[in-house]
């Protein structure tokens, strides 16, 4: 026991110069990969961000999705298509990513960091207009070397974040959990890598 109680003291001195540093500061965590299925990572994630917000520090996750995505398009009878590692979006493959990504994916973040003992709070990037995208532009080389513009669909990338509206759910002590789904100015829908975010 007095031995567990010293490696807890070493661990919390260590962490004190980065609690110190980050305290009343947000920090935005991509979670995704493995963590995301494992049960013993995804208890050990949330547990992680909880303990963030207790100590000052203001946690805003942006998730991944993926493989689900792509298990609900399976199911669904749809191929999914890529192209230099980006999921080409077509209208009806956006209505799976925001059902997946925004539906199920987020809502089971939200569950599990509120079971650890947070107060998470689920939205997509176009809930308070939170992510504001364009149409991502991608250039590839063809068959003959050369570069062409290939189109993504609704696959967007990010020009402005709302982050007044995140720092209202930090002041009320929501953790706010994003799944990466943005929004042009027009009101069309785009999905986004998480890690763009």
């Amino acid at each position: 026991m007095a031995h567990d109680a010293h490696d807890t003291a070493k661990i919390l001195v260590e962490a004190l110069p980065y609690i110190q540093r980050y305290a009343g500061k947000t920090i935005v965590v991509k979670y995704g990969g493995n963590a995301m299925t494992e049960e013993k990572l995804q208890l050990g994630f949330a547990r992680d961000i909880v303990l963030l917000k207790q100590i000052g520090i203001n946690p805003v996750v942006v998730h991944g999705g993926g493989p689900q995505i792509g298990e609900m398009l399976n199911r669904l009878g749809k191929e999914s298509r890529f192209i230099e590692g980006m999921r080409v979006t077509d209208a009806e493959t956006m209505d799976v990513v925001e059902m997946v990504l925004g539906g199920l994916v987020n809502k089971q973040i939200v569950n599990m960091i509120n079971q650890a003992g947070g107060r998470a709070v689920g939205l997509t990037g176009k809930d308070g207009h939170t992510i504001i995208a364009e149409k991502m532009a991608m250039k590839t080389k063809n068959a003959q070397g050369e570069l062409e513009e290939v189109d993504l669909g609704h696959v967007g990338e990010v020009t402005k974040i709302n982050s007044r509206f995140l720092r209202l759910l930090d002041e009320d002590r929501f953790i706010p959990v994003v799944a990466p789904i943005g929004v042009g100015l027009d009101g069309t829908t785009y999905n986004i890598n998480a890690d763009l975010v």
